[in-house]
């Protein structure tokens, strides 16, 4: 049975302004609109560490410079609290992804779907609207399977969901089977460290390649 989102996420999508027979485009920030990767590298040496690109977790990758001991998850999680609390102003939007958006537009509704505290969620909004990306923020929390079905049981039309993560592919396609799934990786290096989600229909890591899978596809659905 699909799960229902959690109550503040479902409040969220109630607020929203959709129209369901119009096509819907579901986007992940980090690492798919926002280098986050790269930011978070340069936060990391400023406080005496280093990513080690071993593999697509966060897990086992923060480690200490002279040690090169890794920290663990719990650590790992604080780390990434005060980035986000601090630091989140120094992320720069993907390259493409603002051109390649406002493009699809004009044939689709976009929403940002991001797993993120609720209380950054306002200032997430204005740093993407900085970047040309002014779309509406979903602040998520847990699977994304649950508010992606949310969308796909009002309507018929295209739904679209881009996410870096494969876990997050797999809570979709249990959870909204009809959802096109797009796994993008925006950091080339962290790219490189995984091959497609199994549960994604496509894996392209550059926006003009995303835009073109949408529109080929909006096409041949007829819209």
């Amino acid at each position: 049975m699909t799960k229902s989102p959690h109550q503040d996420v479902a409040r969220q999508l109630a607020e929203l302004d959709h129209n369901p027979a119009k096509p819907l485009i579901l986007c992940d920030a980090d690492e798919v609109l926002l280098a986050f990767m790269a930011a978070f590298e340069r936060f990391l040496h400023g406080q005496g560490l280093y990513y080690a690109w071993r593999s697509y977790a966060l897990d086992g990758n923060v480690l200490e410079r002279g040690s090169g001991i890794a920290l663990a998850m719990p650590e790992v999680r604080r780390l990434i609290e005060g980035f986000y609390a601090g630091h989140a102003d120094t992320l720069a939007p993907v390259a493409g992804a603002s051109q390649a958006l406002k493009r699809l537009a004009e044939r689709a509704d976009i929403v940002i779907l991001t797993n993120l505290w609720q209380e950054h969620r306002a200032a997430r909004q204005h740093q993407l609207a900085s970047y040309g990306l002014d779309y509406p923020v979903i602040s998520n929390d847990g699977s994304k399977g649950p508010p992606v079905a949310w969308f796909a049981a009002r309507g018929e039309a295209p739904l679209y969901f881009i996410d870096d993560s494969p876990r997050h592919h797999t809570s979709v396609a249990e959870d909204a089977a009809r959802a096109v799934r797009i796994h993008f990786i925006a950091e080339r290096r962290l790219a490189g460290l995984l091959g497609p989600a199994e549960d994604s229909h496509y894996r392209v890591d550059t926006w003009p390649s995303a835009r073109v899978v949408i529109e080929r596809d909006l096409t041949a659905k007829g819209y």
